[in-house]
């Protein structure tokens, strides 16, 4: 193949399920508009599906807060330090960083600065911590692409070129979510009140979740026996983090069925659900699923963090809403007890249930705009400028 003929290469790199679901619909996106583009990186299973090459999975990046980043600090340094010699020696085209800030802001630095084009897809949330991170998204990124509409202006007033697209998850999930559908594909009763639990997906949420989650159940259970409790996981050791909470710390009864996937069916089926802080929220709220938001991280994470924080709430629900339009329980707050209430409060409610029903179904309509396809436009020209 000449050098004229080369096929364009692209590095990326996600560090989560989420970035794993949000990068293969941008993967395949770039394909239907240049099906010769190779990609190669830190890739799950559904970028692989979408034809990234996997050069480390992208669960050995799948770790949140300080605490926990040094307890795999070492082997996540060696994986960046890996791939900067790898792109450094054999640059792509462009590389795109698809979240995970803390590990591509730096790799993307030092490969903007050999003359490759970055890009970057997820602004961390630098309008609720850390804002000082401007400086070195200015440095690291040729492009950003922003998920939500507020984002935008803040890059634009600190020179950083950025296109809003929307969120993916607003494109993939259905516009009108169908509880009885949802409900006949999980074979559950059509009128039964139902909870979902969403712990996390990484390891270190179902360390803070796992226990908490299943005490706050048999809690509801008490006082309501006719509850239903689905609980989707991401992967066998998530499953395997779960079952060991609920045999510690569940009662003689306390039923639930673990998924394996099915987040959406189990949201969208769902009376209510209660849900660890982060990109599950969202995909609850674009399912309709009115919830209670919960988090918990080691002590230590949270008093470095906490006192960062801008916003008053850290759902990404009620950030888009700019108030609160469904609790948050976090850190101490988080307790079998008030979460457990909290849920009841909203079984109980269902008046409330439709109040915020109608929130996400207009949060829906704000972010569905063809986010795989607009990054991928805005994408295109960074690759047609490489050598």
């Amino acid at each position: 193949m000449t050098a004229a003929a080369r096929a364009p290469t692209v590095a990326i790199v996600a560090g989560e399920a989420s970035g794993d679901l949000l990068a293969a619909s941008l993967v395949n996106a770039m394909h239907a508009l240049d099906p010769s583009i190779r990609f190669a990186g830190v890739a799950g299973a559904r970028m692989q599906a979408a034809g990234v090459e996997c050069l480390y999975p992208v669960e050995k990046l799948a770790v949140r807060g300080y605490v926990e980043v040094l307890r795999h600090f070492r082997e996540i340094l060696g994986i960046r330090r890996a791939l900067r010699a790898r792109w450094l020696r054999d640059p792509p085209d462009l590389f795109i960083g698809v979240d995970a800030p803390d590990f591509n802001f730096s790799l993307e630095a030092d490969l903007r600065r050999s003359g490759v084009p970055t890009v970057h897809y997820v602004s961390p949330s630098i309008w609720a911590w850390r804002a000082q991170r401007m400086k070195k998204i200015r440095k690291a990124v040729t492009h950003m692409l922003a998920l939500f509409p507020f984002e935008a202006p803040l890059y634009q007033q600190a020179g950083v070129p950025v296109t809003f697209v929307g969120h993916p998850l607003a494109d993939l999930l259905p516009a009108q979510p169908d509880r009885l559908a949802a409900r006949e594909q999980l074979r559950l009763p059509r009128e039964a009140t139902i909870v979902t639990l969403l712990p996390g997906s990484r390891e270190s949420e179902l360390e803070q979740h796992a226990s908490l989650f299943v005490r706050t159940a048999r809690l509801i259970a008490v006082r309501r026996p006719d509850v239903l409790f689905l609980v989707p996981l991401v992967n066998r050791t998530t499953r395997t983090l779960f079952e060991t909470a609920l045999e510690n710390d569940g009662a003689p009864g306390l039923e639930m069925q673990l998924l394996f996937g099915h987040s959406h069916d189990a949201l969208t089926a769902a009376t209510v659900g209660l849900v660890a802080s982060g990109t599950a929220t969202l995909e609850a709220a674009l399912l309709g699923c009115p919830m209670v938001i919960a988090y918990r991280v080691p002590a230590l994470t949270y008093r470095i963090m906490w006192p960062q924080r801008r916003l008053p709430y850290i759902g990404l629900p009620n950030v888009l809403a700019g108030e609160f339009i469904v609790p948050e329980l976090l850190q101490d707050d988080a307790t079998p007890e008030n979460l457990a209430q909290a849920l009841l409060n909203l079984i109980a409610d269902p008046l409330v249930q439709r109040r915020v029903e109608a929130r996400f179904s207009a949060l829906r309509a704000s972010l569905r705009r063809g986010a795989a396809d607009a990054a991928a436009r805005a994408i295109m020209p960074l690759l047609a400028r490489a050598p």
